[in-house]
């Protein structure tokens, strides 16, 4: 559990740089964590990626410590400049979800809370809600009375109608409370405050989680950290190609997952990829359009000049991209993909 008045606890002996940056990774989510792998080198995208790859479930703690360590880091850069903590939680809240933040921010802060339940500030309502939900109408009153107008009228509204009621009495007319009293609520709210972030979160490594950070990159960066891993381990390499979905991996598609697809898709990405698709992947393009779609596509493929391969990549990468919006959004399923990457012909 998370305590706000303690310091970074250290890291297990003997966690490595790279160690460390892929659990960094993992915390980050595969979106971020893509836009940190393209501005890696080659040597620290080969460590980094067999690093995440091989990784198991790491515990929240672990977790905490190296993303303290990392706040803890640009706190130190501030000093003299814009402040350390107001520099940390710019970076730190950009890397997590807010609740996480502030739980982390909190914790690394010298400086005491000045206001009664900081900590909820920086929390989602629906979050913090819940976690007040069970809690007398006089705890919640008081909660509330200490929270940003708004903030508590977001709350006030996530309860339950048989509460409401109370509550805003209780709150109309509450008296100023005993510095002790909020101390005791604030300790008792804080511990499921804490409880509740760390059932919710984990951090998982591993061939999947590397696979997944791939799929937000483009064609380059996910060739180079494929080639560096396959250096250093082939069949951990195999492994993450196997989970990754690339432009070809469409024919895996269902009919109304595709046209779904080419309804999302810009039409000039479409033509600019499909230069370096495979008989296969075209096939299925056109017989998913309507005639007149598939006749326009056709005529515009061929009056096109010859283009660069890494610009027939990018397009295909911004196609993949929507296919993965598309699956998080729940709107189409992806059935996974087989074989390997086939190679571009431009």
């Amino acid at each position: 559990m998370l305590d706000p008045t303690m310091p970074p606890q250290p890291l297990p002996s003997g966690l490595s740089g790279a160690r460390k940056a892929a659990i960094l990774m993992a915390a980050l989510g595969p979106e971020r964590a893509a836009g940190v792998l393209r501005q890696l080198g080659e040597q620290e995208i080969e460590s980094v990626s067999l690093e995440l790859a091989k990784l198991n479930a790491i515990g929240s703690e672990t977790t905490d410590s190296v993303l303290g360590e990392l706040a803890a880091l640009v706190d130190g850069a501030g000093a003299g400049a814009r402040g350390g903590v107001e520099l940390a939680r710019a970076v730190i809240e950009q890397a997590l979800d807010p609740e996480r933040a502030a739980e982390l921010l909190a914790r690394l802060s010298s400086v005491s809370q000045s206001r009664p339940f900081e900590f909820l500030r920086h929390a989602p309502v629906e979050q913090t809600a819940a976690v007040l939900h069970g809690e007398s109408a006089q705890t919640i009153a008081l909660v509330l009375a200490n929270l940003p107008s708004g903030m508590a009228a977001e709350v006030l509204s996530h309860l339950s109608e048989r509460v409401r009621p109370e509550v805003a009495h209780r709150i109309a007319s509450m008296g100023e409370a005993a510095p002790a009293v909020i101390r005791q609520v604030e300790d008792s709210i804080r511990g499921r405050l804490s409880a509740a972030i760390q059932r919710e979160y984990a951090v998982a490594g591993g061939a999947k989680t590397l696979a997944e950070i791939l799929n937000h990159t483009d064609r380059s960066t996910e060739r180079d950290v494929l080639d560096a891993l396959a250096a250093a381990d082939k069949e951990l390499a195999e492994e993450v190609r196997g989970m990754l979905f690339v432009f070809e991996d469409i024919v895996t598609l269902d009919e109304r997952s595709v046209q779904q697809l080419l309804r999302e898709v810009d039409q000039k990405d479409l033509v600019l990829a499909l230069r370096g698709a495979g008989e296969e992947v075209r096939e299925l393009v056109l017989a998913n359009m309507s005639e007149r779609g598939a006749a326009m596509l056709k005529e515009e493929m061929e009056i096109q000049q010859p283009q660069r391969r890494r610009d027939v990549e990018e397009a295909q990468t911004r196609i993949v991209a929507v296919v993965r919006r598309l699956e998080q959004a729940g709107t189409i399923v992806i059935a996974g993909a087989e074989g390997e990457e086939a190679e571009a012909v431009v």
